[in-house]
């Protein structure tokens, strides 16, 4: 079903079935900021040409976060890349040098009655807190959001806190996922109404 939303994900695990089972396509990215990145426009170039605008694309994932209490979702605000470092030239960490791009990413605020953080994307599952100042730890959404920046379309990312980015983080990772999916199934229906 062609909707006038791209709703992105990175793996099938997030979802549970619940989307597809209420007729909702899902773009799954795979894991990380490349594959990210390449999913994303693909299914943007992919809509255009199509002839199927986009209004907003909507980002759905688990995170870990050492500020935020396990089981809280939470709307993404601004977005940092975490495992960005050329501070061998001088440059702070996680600044992308020689581009105009800010450090930080934000967005709009769309689901007031959520909590909002900032999320830090790398391509590691993280177990130790993070060098850049970030409240929650993915692995696609700065890629996702910065895609969005250049093409200037709205992003929403919301994010369900699996666990603590600490040693236990695999196994609550894997026990959470089915309360995660659901949450993203009210925040989307929530989300609808807004466009």
């Amino acid at each position: 079903m062609n909707t006038p939303f791209l709703v992105v994900m990175a793996m099938k695990e997030e979802s549970q079935g619940l989307f597809e089972a209420k007729g909702i396509s899902v773009v799954y990215t795979g894991l990380g900021k490349v594959n990210a990145s390449y999913h994303l426009t693909k299914n943007m170039t992919l809509r255009k040409a199509g002839g199927f605008p986009i209004k907003a694309v909507f980002n759905f994932g688990t995170a870990g976060s050492f500020t935020l209490p396990t089981h809280s979702t939470v709307e993404c605000r601004a977005f940092v890349q975490k495992d960005m470092d050329v501070s061998a030239l001088g440059v702070p960490h996680g600044e992308t040098p020689f581009e105009n791009t800010p450090l930080m990413l934000e967005v709009p605020r769309f689901l007031s009655h959520l909590p909002t953080g900032i999320c830090g994307t790398g391509d590691k599952f993280e177990t130790q807190a993070s060098v850049v100042p970030c409240d929650v730890v993915d692995m696609e959404a700065y890629a996702l959001a910065k895609i969005c920046w250049f093409e200037k379309i709205p992003f929403v990312s919301v994010k369900y806190i699996t666990d603590g980015s600490d040693d236990n983080a695999h196994k609550d990772w894997q026990e959470n996922l089915p309360a995660a999916a659901q949450s993203f199934v009210k925040v989307y229906e929530d989300l609808i109404k807004l466009f």
